[in-house]
């Protein structure tokens, strides 16, 4: 269930706190959990209420990257959480007069008795680790303390600075000893005060953020709007309230032709601004409370002087693409582009920190332009099981060598290198010993777009690929009619999602060369292979009833099956954000001349496939992904993080997922999605 955008005027005290500021609200139910954001001047909170067995109260702020979290102890039977109301922005000040921020609100919940088993107040990303693995730092750990009908948690930051508050009022109900029982109702009842004393980001929406181009989908603008800041866009809420590169580069490039031009510089200055001294993209900050306890790690000291986090390798690549999207491509960055690279991050120029994860590239290409074999492709750091967007441990498979960092992201940054360098825009920026590297970048562009790809092929004759289909399909519940009807008599033909250390292609369907389409120029081959992948029906493909999954693990052995389950996180699930980087990489495609009509009509049935999944989930389609069941026919949408096997809870609120807005399904007379 979803509530659009409401602005609350409400009451003249109220606006008083928060600096007179309309209050913007919208709530949506997904699964166990009810969630509720709220922004007005310097407040933006995400309260998120998880029903069942093991309830919790959580509320997320992006300033500082900052919650407050409650478990309560397991209880017997599910109970779920009311949310009465809309929650209140409030700004107060703690005892030494230090400005809080944060919300007030009322919620009930259908059990008999609470018992509070952990509060958690400090980043995000202690309260991550504290769902995920049940410990966090002592030193954050804070004792209620409990009155008549009160409890409440509160500290400063662990550097003196302004901290955390979080006080429950029992308004239906009593506390004794130390439980919560509820009133005559049957139900116990709340009123929450949630503060962060860190510092308000900026935010930004309505005309500032979205031109009128941008669909009119209120789901998405209500995501998006929360998520987008004069400082910087944050991945997701409620686990990544902050800087992500690469879901920043992703969203900006899908999001483009919708967005304001301010609103694409902010994400591209806060790649910019971020980058390592060698030009990495930085993945992740640490910022807020997890800075400091990095730093009293790392040096003993109490610095909240953000730590930026360089472990994945394909963002350094997708930087130059989309830097040349705005930069070179689009008219209103093209008029902007050199005053732009002119701006300033700490000093140095903007300009000056593209060139230097443009040399990164170009050195890291070299490698394999001059020979040109797996062992000199880009490989995941040493100690690191992830490195690109399937960024959990078994994300890849046990791969080391991604497919799309290697056979897209890589050629499409060098190609990009060189239409910048050919542009003049980076002119002032380049050094003398730029000029041989930089006009060679095209030709070692060509080399791993010629050499790179043809190492992913995974060909498999029909008769293996249909026994792999049917032994599948039994094994996980699902009909294989439909995917063997798909296979006939041709041979199966896909991309590896990676090379193993040894070189040695991992059979698995995936939907990575959605990529390709977007920042390549794929061969009629190559897209006929891809096209066939997204309109087979799984598990001969990635189509379903409830959208495109991200892996297909039919083909691979028995223990990469199990691995790839509706409940892992980058399993046989659907990422709203994956099908809209196919759509608009086949809307791309579909914009050449050069295409023979065989080809072009896979790449319309493909499209059309890819739209019905995108319509059919338009309620969840916000959401960061999405699992499925098969019961009554039919593939049925399951919101991830609902069953006690998922791995991880998806982000009502994901930043990728709101490129919608910059998408529409196309017009004209619509193309049945049938097998090939």
């Amino acid at each position: 269930m979803t509530v659009g955008l409401r602005l609350s005027l409400g009451l003249a005290a109220l606006l008083g706190l928060t600096g007179a500021a309309p209050v913007e609200h919208y709530a949506l139910r997904e699964g166990l959990n009810v969630n509720s954001f709220t922004r007005a001047g310097p407040v933006a909170a995400h309260v998120v209420l998880r029903s069942g067995k093991q309830p919790r109260l959580l509320v997320a702020f992006p300033a500082g990257n900052s919650g407050t979290a409650l478990w309560f102890d397991p209880l017997a039977r599910d109970a779920a959480w009311q949310l009465e109301g809309q929650p209140q922005p409030v700004s107060l000040r703690d005892a030494k007069g230090r400005p809080l921020h944060g919300v007030r609100f009322a919620v009930s919940i259908d059990a008999a008795r609470l018992v509070p088993r952990q509060a958690v107040l400090s980043s995000i990303r202690v309260i991550r680790d504290f769902q995920a693995l049940g410990t966090a730092p002592a030193e954050v750990l804070t004792p209620p303390r409990m009155t008549a009908d009160m409890i409440r948690w509160s500290r400063d930051r662990l550097d003196g600075a302004a901290g955390y508050d979080l006080a429950m009022t029992v308004t239906d109900g009593r506390i004794e000893d130390g439980a919560i029982l509820a009133g005559k109702s049957g139900r116990i009842r709340f009123a929450v005060t949630a503060l962060t004393g860190e510092t308000p980001l900026t935010p930004r929406g309505g005309a500032e953020l979205l031109n009128a181009t941008a669909q009119p989908d209120q789901g998405a603008r209500n995501a998006l709007t929360f998520l987008s800041y004069a400082e910087k866009f944050l991945a997701g809420s409620w686990r990544f309230d902050t800087y992500f590169g690469r879901d920043t580069l992703m969203s900006v490039r899908l999001l483009m032709p919708a967005l304001q031009p301010a609103a694409v510089e902010t994400g591209l200055f806060s790649v910019l601004a971020r980058l390592s001294p060698q030009g990495e993209v930085a993945h992740e900050e640490d910022i807020g409370e997890f800075a400091i306890l990095d730093h009293r790690k790392a040096d003993g000291s109490s610095s909240d002087a953000p730590i930026y986090n360089y472990n994945m390798v394909d963002s350094d690549y997708m930087l130059a693409p989309v830097a040349r999207a705005w930069l070179l491509d689009d008219h209103r960055g093209r008029a902007r582009a050199a005053a732009f690279l002119a701006q300033r991050a700490d000093g140095e120029t903007l300009g000056a920190r593209m060139v230097r994860n443009l040399r990164f590239v170009l050195r890291q290409a070299q490698p394999f332009a001059r020979d040109p074999v797996p062992a000199k492709l880009i490989s995941l750091k040493p100690g690191m099981d992830a490195g690109e967007w399937r960024d959990s441990n078994d994300g890849l498979a046990g791969g080391r060598l991604p497919y799309d960092v290697n056979a897209v992201l890589v050629p499409a940054a060098l190609d990009s290198a060189a239409a910048l360098e050919a542009s003049g825009l980076l002119r002032p920026y380049l050094a003398a010993s730029d000029a041989q590297v930089f006009r060679e970048a095209r030709a070692v562009a060509d080399i791993w777009r010629a050499k790179a790809p043809p190492l992913f092929d995974v060909t498999l004759p029909p008769a293996e690929a249909r026994r792999a289909v049917s032994r599948y399909a039994r094994m996980i519940g699902v009909p294989d009619a439909p995917a063997l009807a798909a296979i006939g008599d041709a041979p199966v033909r896909f991309p590896a999602i990676a090379l193993d250390a040894g070189g040695r292609p991992i059979p698995m369907q995936h939907s990575d060369p959605g990529f390709a389409l977007l920042f390549a120029r794929p061969s009629a081959g190559a897209l006929k292979v891809m096209a066939s992948g997204f309109t087979d029906a799984f598990p001969a493909g990635l189509r379903t009833g409830v959208g495109m999954l991200v892996a297909n693990p039919a083909f691979a052995d028995a223990a990469i099956q199990r691995k790839f389950s509706p409940n892992a996180y980058h399993g046989t699930v659907v990422w709203s954000w994956q099908q809209a980087l196919v759509a608009a990489g086949l809307a791309r495609q579909l914009e050449r001349r050069d295409l023979p009509a065989d080809v072009r009509a896979s790449l319309v049935r493909a499209q059309s496939c890819l739209w019905d999944g995108i319509e059919a989930t338009r309620s969840v389609q916000s959401s960061e992904l999405w699992s499925w069941r098969y019961a009554d026919g039919r593939y049925q949408v399951v919101p991830f993080g609902a069953a006690g096997a998922d791995v991880d809870e998806s982000n009502a609120a994901q930043l990728w997922s709101t490129v919608y807005l910059a998408l529409h399904r196309p017009a004209g007379r619509a193309v049945a999605c049938a097998n090939r």
